[in-house]
């Protein structure tokens, strides 16, 4: 990986896992549970200015950051909503960087850690009361094509951590 890249991907690029069987599910799970707390933990202490330093050179602030995740989680549980109760919806994609320099986009960040916290809570509910048949459930992305719940699922294990890592390492680059 390049230098952009280290800093774009600071986890590596998503790859689905080879298996989604009950056990690394528990594990994707887990990851969503504790996201709350580890976005929180990531952006304690943080002050304005570094709330609005990019993490990269071209990249979005922390504060964008923070509010993506609540934007696009929430996008997230309501396809998997429509998965559970439609038969394989199109879902409509929405375009993340225009999202992102929304006037909301610049609100304190803990309205959307509150969101993220209370959010989460559903969708983890949510997730573990879900059949292995509901896994196999999904829903059509006019972009990406079909995508089964339990693809879903990792792929927003891997976001969880990838968006916490520009935050951290931000932090641990400069010194903060």
């Amino acid at each position: 990986m390049t230098d952009l890249d280290d800093l774009r991907y600071p986890i590596g690029r998503f790859t689905a896992p080879a298996s989604a069987g009950p056990g690394i599910r528990a594990a994707h799970i887990q990851t969503l549970r504790m996201l709350p707390d580890r976005l929180q933990e990531a952006v304690a202490g943080l002050s304005d200015t570094q709330l609005n330093t990019p993490y990269r050179e071209g990249g979005w602030t922390v504060r964008q950051l923070v509010h993506h995740i609540a934007d696009s989680h929430a996008n997230s549980y309501v396809r998997f909503k429509l998965a559970l109760t439609e038969d394989w919806p199109t879902i409509k994609p929405y375009d993340e960087t225009a999202w992102a320099s929304l006037p909301d986009s610049r609100m304190p960040i803990e309205v959307s850690l509150i969101f993220v916290d209370a959010l989460h809570a559903r969708w983890v509910a949510l997730l573990e009361s879900m059949s292995e048949a509901d896994f196999q459930r999904g829903f059509n992305h006019p972009e990406r094509g079909r995508q089964d719940l339990a693809a879903a699922l990792a792929l927003y294990d891997w976001h969880s951590r990838h968006h916490t890592a520009h935050i951290t390492r931000l932090r641990a680059r400069l010194g903060w």
